[in-house]
C-alpha cells in the first residue's frame, strides 16, 4: 500500500472546535486562548500557575462568552496530572475528541551540564520536551477521534540553533526543543500512515514579548525579586513581537496546514543563516554577524 500524499488539507474555521492550551496563563498560550475563543473554539486551559490561569479563564470568558471554557491545573512534566486533565477535558466538554492540542508549555533556566544544578536542568528539560511528548501521548486517542484535528508542538529557534551566543550555556532549553522539532518531524510521517486525518505542526519562534523569563524564576521555585521583574519587563519590552502578533502567525498556519511554523523575522533569518553555513553556527562570531535580530533568543 502506498501512503497517502504528506499534505493536510486547511482547517476552514475553528468554530464550534475543542482545543486545548497549555502554558495558557500567560504570553502566547494566552493569546492563543483568547483568538481561538474569538473564532467561536470551545477551550481547555492548562497552566502550572494558577493565578495566571484564572486571570487568562477570566479575560476569556469576558471577551467569547458563548464559548465553553475550562481551565485545569497541570504540570505538564507529569503524566498522572495529564491524564485527571484529559479525564477531565472529556467530562467538562461532554465529549470523546478534541481537535487542536497546543503543547506550548515552556520554561528557560539551567542552561550548564557542568556548573547548573541537575534538578533545576531536569525541571527545565522535562517541563519542554515532556511536557509535548506527554500531552501527545495522552491526546492522541481524543484527536484521532475527531474528524478532522492538528497537534500544534511548540519548538523554538533555539531548536535548530542550540546557543544563545558564545558566552551563554543554553544545553537544556535548547536539548529539549530539539528534542520537540524532531519529534515534530517524525510524527509527519507516522499520522500519514497511521492517521492521516490528523495534521501536526512545529512551531519554531524567535523572540516573543512574553512572560517567560519571571515565570521560568517560579516554576523553578525562586523569588520574583525587584531585579527578577527588571529583567523579565525587560525581555517582553525589547522583544520585536508580542503574544498577541505570535498567536495570529501561528493560528494562521494551522488553519493553512502548515507543518512548519516560523514565527517572527528573526526566525527566519536565523533559519536561513543555520542552513546556509552549519559549520560556522557555533562559531563566536556568528551571532553578531546576523546583525541586531537577536538580543534575546527564547520564545
Amino acid at each position: 500500500m502506498i501512503p497517502p500524499p504528506l499534505h493536510y488539507e486547511p482547517m476552514d474555521s475553528f468554530s464550534e472546535k475543542i482545543a486545548v492550551v497549555t502554558g495558557a496563563g500567560d504570553g502566547m498560550g494566552r493569546s492563543l486562548a483568547l483568538q481561538l475563543a474569538a473564532a467561536g473554539c470551545h477551550v481547555a486551559l492548562c497552566d502550572v500557575l494558577a493565578d495566571k490561569l484564572a486571570a487568562t479563564a477570566d479575560q476569556v470568558r469576558a471577551a467569547s462568552p458563548n464559548v465553553r471554557v475550562t481551565s485545569h491545573s497541570c504540570d505538564v512534566a507529569d503524566e498522572t496530572q495529564w491524564l485527571q486533565l484529559r479525564d477531565d477535558v472529556i467530562a467538562e466538554h461532554n465529549t470523546d475528541h478534541i481537535h487542536l492540542l497546543f503543547n506550548n508549555a515552556g520554561i528557560a533556566g539551567s542552561g550548564s551540564m557542568i556548573v547548573d544544578d541537575r534538578d533545576r536542568w531536569e525541571r527545565t528539560f522535562n517541563v519542554c520536551w515532556n511536557g509535548v511528548y506527554l500531552g501527545t501521548r495522552t491526546f492522541l486517542p481524543l484527536l484521532t477521534a475527531a474528524p478532522e484535528a492538528r497537534l500544534v508542538n511548540t519548538s523554538s529557534v533555539n531548536g535548530f540553533w542550540a546557543s544563545l551566543g558564545p558566552d551563554v550555556s543554553h544545553t537544556a532549553y535548547s536539548a529539549a526543543k530539539f528534542a520537540v522539532k524532531g519529534f515534530s518531524e517524525a510524527l509527519i510521517t507516522d499520522l500519514a500512515i497511521n492517521a492521516p486525518h490528523v495534521g501536526v505542526s512545529v512551531v519554531m519562534p524567535g523572540h516573543i514579548g512574553t512572560g517567560i523569563a519571571e515565570n521560568s524564576v517560579v516554576v523553578h521555585g525562586g523569588e520574583t525579586d525587584p531585579g527578577v521583574t527588571e529583567m523579565a519587563a525587560t525581555f517582553r519590552n525589547s522583544a520585536p513581537m508580542t503574544a498577541d502578533e505570535a498567536a495570529a502567525i501561528i493560528l494562521q498556519g494551522v488553519q493553512e496546514a502548515k507543518w512548519r511554523i516560523l514565527v517572527g523575522e528573526d526566525a527566519h533569518v536565523l533559519d536561513m543563516a543555520v542552513r546556509a553555513d552549519p559549520e560556522d553556527a557555533y562559531q563566536p562570531d556568528f551571532r553578531e554577524r546576523l546583525g541586531n535580530h537577536f538580543d534575546g533568543l527564547v520564545d
